[in-house]
């Protein structure tokens, strides 16, 4: 049918690098903090997919009937739905609360009317979008920070953003992690697998901090503890979540060594605020800002930035 798109795909991930930098033939968009989600158009019919594949589409229906309105008979677009603060920065925390409405934030553009774009520079991807989407509205075009990466990362900070991504302009989509396109995070947000929880104690309800771990290789590391950023309620229904989940033995293969704790299975992914990375891989200052459904738990590795840094470190 004229108004299907002939496939679906698996969005290209950005490589996290540990500080900014310049190069020409590159650019630096705000990175937002949200669901990732591929938007298809066919037609009158719109579906919308997490990075997972899970259908999105009721959860952000203000987004799909924006998407719908856009002049296109068939259009795939790829890009992040966000909720802002009142000084226009996203949080993931925010879009969980469903306190405010969604916006979706378009960065590229994979197919149009008939047209597979997937292997066209990003150049020429970015000026199809520039013609469809708007600067503003419930659907609109990422923003692009300055032409030269340390002056935006020095903006991404000043406007207190999460970080940026940079791209570069002669690279195909790739549906995969790539070195083409690079993030730089200004605030620290990870997600983190829930392992397991202490036990709680004073005032505390069913639990005191939640373990955490990341991948390295099969191996699942402990990483620290969490035990701020919990409402009552949010605790009760963590908590009745984990109750399916608890085993015996740790799924950790280093798990602190104290008594009272509980264990899990490793199937629920936290996201995760901290300070910083301590010197022996622990997370510094957690906070606890939600759960993720749209990432699997063998998403969350350990950090690893050391392969990508020569790769701009002479330029």
């Amino acid at each position: 049918m004229a108004d299907r798109i002939p496939f679906r795909v698996h969005p290209m991930l950005a490589t996290l690098v540990d500080r900014p930098f310049d190069k020409p033939d590159w650019i630096y968009e705000e990175k937002y903090d949200g669901y990732r989600i591929l938007a298809y158009k066919e037609g009158s019919r719109v579906t919308l997919f997490s990075r997972n594949g899970k259908d999105r589409t009721l959860s952000f229906s203000v987004v799909a009937d924006a998407v719908r309105k856009l002049a296109a008979e068939t259009l795939l677009l790829d890009g992040e739905v966000v909720v802002f603060d009142r000084h226009g920065v996203s949080h993931f925390q925010l879009l969980q609360e469903g306190s405010a409405s969604p916006s979706y934030a378009v960065f590229d553009c994979l197919y149009f009317n008939g047209r597979d774009l997937r292997k066209d520079p990003l150049s020429e991807r970015r000026a199809t979008l520039q013609k469809l989407v708007p600067d503003k509205g419930t659907v609109f075009l990422s923003h692009q920070l300055l032409a030269d990466g340390i002056r935006a990362f020095e903006e991404a900070k000043r406007k207190g953003y999460e970080g940026l991504v940079a791209k570069d302009l002669a690279s195909p989509y790739d549906e995969e992690r790539s070195s083409k396109w690079l993030k730089v995070k200004v605030h620290q947000e990870e997600e983190f697998v829930i392992a397991g929880y202490t036990a709680p104690t004073g005032s505390r309800v069913c639990f005191g901090a939640l373990l955490l771990g990341a991948y390295s290789g099969k191996q699942l590391m402990f990483v620290g503890k969490v035990g701020t950023g919990f409402s009552r309620a949010t605790l009760r229904s963590l908590c009745r979540q984990f109750q399916p989940l608890i085993r015996k033995t740790p799924s950790l293969v280093d798990p602190p060594r104290e008594a009272g704790l509980t264990h899990l299975a490793p199937k629920f992914v936290a996201q995760i605020a901290f300070e910083e990375w301590t010197v022996d891989q622990k997370l510094r200052q957690p906070v606890f800002l939600g759960l993720r459904d749209d990432k699997l738990p063998e998403d969350c590795r350990m950090p690893d930035v050391k392969d990508v840094k020569s790769s701009y470190a002479a330029d």
